[in-house]
C-alpha cells in the first residue's frame, strides 16, 4: 500500500510513457501499410491501438508522473493507428469485392476461361 502511494504522489522527475514512441512508430506504419493489401497495416493498427489503451491507463492514473510530450505521442499515434486501421479495412475489403467480381464474371462467362487457355 505504501508503494502505491509514493507513485500516486510522485515528486521524482517525469519519465516518457512505456509504449509511447512505439505506438507513434506503429501508427504511422499502420497508415503506410494499408498500401499492402491491407493486411500490414491491420495487423500495426490493432497492435498500437492496443498499446495505446494500456499505456492510457497508466497515465489516467498518475498523469505527473510522465512527461506531456510522451502523451501527445501516444494520442497522436492512436490516432494514426485509427486512421490505418480504417483505410486497411477498406483495402482489404476492396480487394475482396475485386476478387469476387472477377470469380463471377468467369462463372456467368465460361468462354473467357477458354480464350486464357490459348
Amino acid at each position: 500500500m505504501e508503494n502505491q502511494q509514493q507513485n500516486i504522489f510522485n515528486d521524482g522527475p517525469q519519465q516518457n510513457l512505456p509504449n509511447a514512441t512505439a505506438v507513434l512508430v506503429l501508427g504511422i506504419i499502420s497508415i503506410v501499410g494499408c498500401f499492402c493489401y491491407g493486411i500490414v497495416g491491420l495487423v500495426c493498427g490493432i497492435i498500437a491501438i492496443v498499446l495505446a489503451k494500456k499505456d492510457n491507463r497508466l497515465y489516467m492514473v498518475n498523469p505527473s508522473m510522465y512527461k506531456p510530450s510522451s502523451y501527445s505521442n501516444l494520442k497522436a499515434g492512436r490516432i494514426c493507428a485509427i486512421i490505418g486501421v480504417v483505410v486497411s479495412a477498406l483495402t482489404i475489403l476492396f480487394y475482396v469485392i475485386v476478387i469476387a467480381m472477377v470469380g463471377m464474371s468467369g462463372l456467368m462467362n465460361p468462354a473467357i476461361w477458354s480464350q486464357l487457355g490459348k
